[in-house]
């Protein structure tokens, strides 16, 4: 009787043991293609991949005026509008003022500027722990917005949306 208990106990957590691991080491990903808006030539790919509870969110450009630009996540998945304008405003679930990501205040949609070269190429990397790709929080889910590629970059102090300039890339944030 003792060996067939422990032996259903073993087979027990092997069992969950293995359910538990792959769970554990579960990802979540979604990529995007940016169209060109406002006129420009501004091409791009990217991806936002959860692992463990944090996001990462990777993105390449071409086509991009050399020097500083502003990317943000915005309110609407709609890309449909010639100047991007469809999207709405940041996404700000929160409530919070415009800022910079490491601000006491920010909106979750605002992410730090970044580099052009002098080719106009640029690569984006930014890591946070305040989105998810596809969970029910609404305050923290991005699928259903939209990322912006602005012109300039962004001041982080002028309200709503930090004056970077015209919309110059985007992509709906859609499975």
């Amino acid at each position: 009787m003792k060996k067939i208990v422990l032996g259903i106990l073993a087979a027990g957590l092997l069992i969950f043991g293995c359910k538990s691991s792959a769970t554990k080491d579960k990802s979540k990903s979604v990529d995007i293609t940016f169209e060109s808006k406002s006129g420009s030539k501004v091409k791009g790919t990217s991806n936002f991949i959860e692992k463990n509870g944090e996001v990462t969110f990777t993105a390449n450009f071409t086509g991009l005026k050399p020097g500083v630009h502003a990317i943000h996540i915005h309110e609407k998945s709609d890309c449909s509008s010639a100047d991007a304008t469809s999207t709405g405003g940041h996404w700000n679930p929160t409530f919070k003022k415009h800022g910079r990501w490491t601000d006491y205040e920010h909106h979750k949609g605002d992410m730090d500027n970044f580099y052009a070269n002098a080719d106009g190429n640029a690569t984006v990397l930014f890591k946070t722990d305040e989105w998810c790709v596809g969970c029910a929080d609404e305050t923290r889910n991005i699928i259903g917005k939209a990322v912006i590629v602005h012109e300039n970059g962004d001041d982080y102090v002028s309200q709503p949306s930090g004056n970077a300039g015209a919309r110059v890339a985007c992509s709906a944030i859609i499975k």
